[in-house]
Parts: C-alpha cells; structure tokens; sequence
C-alpha cells in the first residue's frame, strides 16, 4: 500500500490535469481505473490530489486519453515528479512546516519572487531575533522549543536567496512596517542594517512604500507573486489570518499589475539607503 502525504499544491495541480484529460476524452473514473489496474475511488483520490500519481501512472493516462504532444508528456512527467519531491522542509514536524509547505515548494520553484507587505519585513528578509520577536506574538501559548522550530523553518527559506541558482527576489515594504518597533529598538536596529546590506546583493531590490505616496494599488494588503519555469504558471500567494489564499493565471498576472504601480511610486536604490540608514539613527 502506498504511504500517502499531506494533500499539497503541486500534488493538487498534477491531479487537475489528469481530471480535465479524461473529461476531455469522455472517459469515466472505472474506464482509467480499469486500465490502470486500480480502482475507480482511487483514481478519483488521484486526481483530487489526495494521492499524488506516479509517473508510470500520469504516463498511461496520457496514452489512454490520446495525448501524444511530447512537450505536454515532458510537462506532465515533471508535475507528478514534483508531487512527490522530498526538501529540507520534511525534517520538521507537520505543525511547525505543515501549513508552510506550499509556500516554501513554490520559493524553492521560483526564479523570480515579487513580494508587497504592509505590516511586516518579508519573511526572506528577517533576521533571527525580528523572526522570533514576530513568531512570539503570533502564539503567546507556544513552547520555547517549538518557537525555535518554527524560527528555524524562516531561516533555512533564506537559503534561496544564496543557493547556486539563487532565487530573484523582489520587495516593496511599507513605511509602516519599517516604523513598528519588533522585538525592541536593538532588535529592530539590526534588521533595518540587515535590509541595508541586503540591498546591495544583485539578486535582491528592496524598495520603500513612503507614506507620503497616500493611497496605492494594494490597500486590502500585502502578497506575494512566483515565477516560475514551465510547466507552472505565475502564481500569487495572499496570506490571511484563515490561511494562504492562492491564485493562479489571469489573478496572478493582476497581482503582477499591482506590483509594478506599487514599484513605480515606491523608493529605491540611493534612496531607500538613507531611508533605513535614517530610521536606524532615529531608534532609542
């Protein structure tokens, strides 16, 4: 019997496509189950993401449905690869890294990341002590070990930004966020120079939202867009309080849109250095 894991994004994504194949080819969930030597409820756990497939499987839907385009094949190949990709993240616990999983699969896809935040410094871009400070507040009722863990997870994402291929990632962060006090004056010290040597990195843009822009394209709240190589499309993210809403295509394009009437107000290079070097003075 197979060992099943946490429905993911990806796994979902993969599923998605095997269900619009055989709609497309007018077959039923036994006509695949039947050719699959599997039955009909757990072709339908496949195609819901609940059981990622196979790549032998994902190959015999492709041949029983008709679909011979070798790009589309090699596309499909790579998704159900993916579905069943291992990271460094599976060393945590489901309630530390659980909720995060799609979240970090997608940065760890990514070549390039657009990020708008309100509140708070994107998480690729905090330092320890502002993360724990954050993670603290968010669950008073958290043991200390476990805080530690969930620290750790923000962390190791980080390395993306350093890997051989790193990530590009790109930040607009409100005046407000950079105005909040986290974690004490020492604290929010050292993450104020932390994003002005950040800045200086060649696969990192940091900007400010000043204040003084007034009203912009984002006032219901931050986001984050992927890019990604083929076969996945742009992808946005939009964290809640309920849990991260994803969209994807003509939605995700939208959240690109924003992004770049956002940049086009927002403070940059010479300026957002005085800008953090100003705040960090100010501090007491």
């Amino acid at each position: 019997m197979r060992n099943e894991q946490a429905v993911t994004l990806r796994a979902q994504w993969i599923g998605q496509q095997l269900r619009d194949m055989r709609e497309r080819a007018r077959l039923t969930l036994k006509d695949v189950g039947d050719y699959l030597n599997r039955n009909a409820s757990t072709v339908s756990r496949m195609e819901s993401g609940i059981v990622p497939p196979r790549v032998p499987e994902v190959l015999a839907y492709l041949d029983l449905c008709g679909v011979d385009d070798p790009r589309r094949r090699e596309d499909l190949k790579t998704m159900a690869q993916d579905a069943w990709q291992k990271g460094w993240w599976d060393g945590f616990s489901a309630n530390v890294a659980g909720s995060l999983i799609d979240w970090i699969w997608l940065e760890s896809r990514a070549t390039e990341i657009r990020s708008f935040q309100l509140v708070v410094v994107p998480g690729l871009l905090q330092i320890r002590s502002y993360a724990e400070a954050l993670i603290r507040a968010w669950d008073e009722s958290a043991a200390d070990e476990q805080v530690s863990r969930f620290v750790d997870v923000r962390m190791k994402r980080q390395r993306r930004l350093e890997e051989g291929e790193p990530v590009y990632f790109s930040a607009v962060i409100d005046e407000g966020a950079l105005r909040r006090t986290v974690g004490g004056p020492e604290v929010m010290r050292q993450q104020l120079a932390h994003l002005r040597m950040l800045a200086g990195w060649p696969n990192v843009e940091i900007m400010i939202l000043p204040a003084q822009a007034g009203a912009h394209a984002s006032p219901d709240g931050g986001f984050d867009v992927f890019r990604m190589r083929r076969p996945y499309p742009p992808t946005g993210c939009i964290g809640t309080a309920a849990g991260t809403i994803v969209v994807e295509g003509t939605t995700a394009e939208s959240l690109m849109q924003r992004y770049d009437r956002l940049r086009r107000v927002a403070l940059r290079n010479g300026a957002v250095q005085r800008f953090l070097f100003d705040l960090e003075a100010r501090l007491e």
